[in-house]
């Protein structure tokens, strides 16, 4: 097989699971709970940013996990009790409130780290060879975590007790506390684990862009398009979203430039929302 295709083939694939992973955390806090968190891409870049700090401090990559892990959920758990609990139920307040902390998490790392570029060493650095293409090694195995981690949250969300739970909440919020369903506490809960998603997503990023304070302007356009795609409040939406997005943009950065591939995600997204506001696969 033509090696060429082959790495264009994965590129595709990577840049699919790559973006499904970044936006499952806004899915979780946007499709599950209504709030339009403007702050998803700060998150990311808090999570790229925690990866600079154990690399300047000498620190193993993977000592990043747990540090973002406490960041994020720290941040999330204030942000949702100080911030977000006053506002359910009130999507444009939630933007509103959300896009001004966006801007305050942005300040803070600039106030920080400077407005200059950081860069964070490929943990696994080299090439594997697969279907006869070399490939990087850590881009290959991003993909295998990714596709991991997309299984686990799709299995746990439809086979668990706690994944049933949220899905009465979401389907009914008065009924499922009248049965003694703790709403509230599933509620932070729930935004807790988007932030620390969101995180993760900047953790396993970082060694591959340039970490700055507004790397993640980027990353929560991106997702926004692929919920506009796809369809909010489900997991086949939040699939369809990223593969025609993460692949639309793939393909036509690597034909004809990284500029044209953001122009082609916007218009498909306009098209989308024109032609079908609900996305492919919305919720009902």
């Amino acid at each position: 097989m033509d090696p060429l295709i082959v790495t264009q083939a994965i590129n595709i694939l990577y840049e699919v699971v790559t973006v499904a992973t970044l936006v499952i955390g806004l899915a979780i806090i946007f499709g599950l709970l209504g709030v339009l968190n403007l702050a998803h891409g700060e998150f990311v870049m808090t999570g790229a940013y925690c990866t600079y700090f154990v690399q300047t401090q000498g620190w193993p990559y993977l000592s990043a996990v747990p540090l973002t892990l406490l960041v994020c959920g720290t941040l999330g758990w204030l942000v949702e009790r100080m911030l977000i609990r006053p506002l359910y139920q009130r999507p444009f307040d939630t933007l509103i409130a959300t896009w001004g902390l966006s801007l305050l998490l942005r300040k803070i790392a600039e106030a920080i780290y400077g407005m200059g570029f950081k860069s964070v060493n490929v943990p696994l650095p080299g090439t594997m060879e697969i279907l006869g293409a070399d490939y990087p090694t850590y881009r290959a195995l991003l993909i295998l975590i990714c596709l991991t981690l997309l299984a686990v949250m799709t299995l746990w969300y439809r086979s668990s007790r706690a994944g049933t739970r949220i899905k009465a909440m979401v389907g009914n919020p008065e009924l499922a506390q009248a049965v003694g369903i703790p709403v509230g506490k599933l509620a932070r809960n729930t935004f807790i684990a988007g932030t620390c998603f969101a995180g993760l997503g900047g953790v396993m990023v970082a060694p591959l862009v340039p970490v700055q304070p507004f790397m993640g302007l980027d990353f929560i356009l991106k997702a926004f398009f692929v919920l506009v795609v796809g369809g909010l409040g489900s997991l086949l939406g939040l699939f369809s979203g990223a593969a025609i997005v993460g692949g639309a943009e793939s393909l036509v950065s690597a034909v004809i430039d990284r500029t044209y591939g953001y122009f082609t995600v916007l218009v498909i997204a306009i098209v989308f929302l024109w032609l079908r506001p609900r996305g492919i696969f919305a919720r009902t």
